[in-house]
């Protein structure tokens, strides 16, 4: 059986924290630099997660769109023989005249998708909403990103206008493209706890499903998420609207980081105070799981096997990056590449593995709330200004042309794998 394809991504997150728009394009420089897109080429991907986002292409009204950048980059990618995979909101919340819980949002982001559709009616691979889970809660629960929101019913509402969002958007794609594939995005982890948690790690573990739940149209009142959208604005009728016209993705794209697995522990006097958390019952730390003994993760292997059994449809891991030395982020690759394949061979439809990010990516570290400076390499390293190869060129070029790299590095554990990369300890986990 063959391996799986390697895809590529850029880092192109546009996300608004209160007036201010964060820009990753800008950042890596590749806003200005057309040339990356040769560099890109010569890693031997042939897909690639790339932006046309709604807030770069029109700010200030779908009337006066600005195609420019677009119009350079999406027929540069398809001489160079790269099928981009285009992204129209990416963790932003639209223009300022929209937000992710507005009324037009929905409406809006279908006219915009349309449109990009039109322009580009070779392209047949969209993602018109990235982690659409992921953005409400980082939007509407934790406060971060405008509209800096801690309510479940302005989560909900977020939710569900990114959900629509995307089946409006890939219905007027495909009556522009019927051949148009929905690639949809999630940050796939699990969360462990200890016995007093077992409640909250048993809603947020089924809370995860659910922007692919609500697009397969899964989501009635047999559901175990159903009590809890319906409580917090959900309208039933847009709820059974989604189960009478789902929108199944045609590949599920799992994306799945170092701290993507969580530890919920009631005994948070244990922990830093940037982990603090609360209920409507308890307070307790949320910390990442990889730094707590004994605790073993379920990585990656076992969240795409959970993917698959649920949902038996094509799957692709859509980011694969973590912030390190060259020795560990060649190791973390390996291991998603290795992991992937091994399941694709016991029989799951395992499509690729996408190296994110090219350019690497800013400020994460803050999750984009300010301007720190950080950054982390990626297969380039662009702080010359000028993208320069990182150790995971050489990897990913092999990768792509023949499904195999060897290093002596790479017969080494990452440190996620090893024993001092437990900082704290428990004795309550269920």
């Amino acid at each position: 059986m063959a391996t799986v394809e390697l895809w590529g991504g850029v880092e192109c997150t546009v996300n608004r924290v209160g007036d201010e728009y964060y820009d990753q394009l800008e950042m890596s420089g590749h806003r200005a630099r057309l040339s990356d897109l040769d560099l890109f080429a010569e890693l031997g991907i042939r897909k690639l997660r790339y932006p046309v986002l709604w807030e770069s292409v029109a700010p200030d009204s779908l009337d006066a769109p600005d195609w420019q950048w677009a119009d350079e980059r999406l027929p540069r990618l398809r001489d160079l023989g790269i099928d981009p995979i285009v992204g129209l909101v990416h963790h932003g919340s639209g223009p300022r005249y929209t937000a992710l819980h507005a009324d037009n949002f929905v409406a809006g982001l279908a006219r915009y998708a349309r449109m990009v559709a039109e322009r580009y009616p070779w392209v047949n691979h969209y993602t018109p909403v990235n982690e659409p889970l992921t953005t409400a809660r980082f939007s509407g629960l934790y406060g971060l990103w405008y509209p800096h929101s801690t309510d479940d019913r302005v989560f909900v509402r977020m939710l569900l206008n990114e959900v629509l969002g995307t089946r409006a958007a890939m219905l007027a794609i495909r009556e522009v493209n019927p051949k148009a594939k929905l690639v949809q995005t999630e940050d796939l982890g699990k969360v462990h706890s200890t016995g007093q948690m077992a409640y909250q790690a048993e809603f947020e573990n089924n809370r995860r499903w659910l922007t692919f739940d609500l697009l397969c149209g899964r989501i009635d009142a047999n559901h175990y998420m159903w009590r809890f959208l319906r409580d917090n604005g959900a309208p039933e009728a847009e709820l059974l609207d989604l189960v009478a016209n789902p929108l199944p993705p045609d590949i599920l794209g799992i994306n799945y980081y170092v701290t993507s697995e969580r530890f919920l522990d009631n005994e948070r006097h244990h922990y830093p105070e940037r982990c603090y958390s609360r209920n409507h019952h308890d307070e307790y730390a949320d910390i990442e799981a990889v730094r707590v003994l004994p605790l073993q993760m379920a990585g990656i292997k076992q969240l795409l096997r959970e993917a698959w059994e649920r949902y038996q449809l094509p799957i692709a891991v859509t980011e694969s990056h973590l912030g390190c030395t060259r020795e560990e982020q060649l190791r973390w690759l390996l291991q998603a590449w290795d992991e992937a394949n091994a399941l694709r061979q016991e029989g799951a439809n395992i499509r690729a593995v996408t190296v994110w990010s090219l350019l690497g990516a800013f400020d994460w570290d803050s999750l984009l709330t300010r301007r720190g400076g950080s950054y982390e390499s990626g297969v380039f390293d662009v702080r010359s200004g000028q993208p320069r190869p990182t150790a995971l060129f050489k990897m990913v070029q092999s990768l792509a042309r023949s499904g195999r790299y060897t290093h002596p590095l790479l017969a080494n554990p990452g440190w996620w794998q090893r024993a001092d990369r437990f900082v704290y300890r428990t004795s309550l986990i269920v």
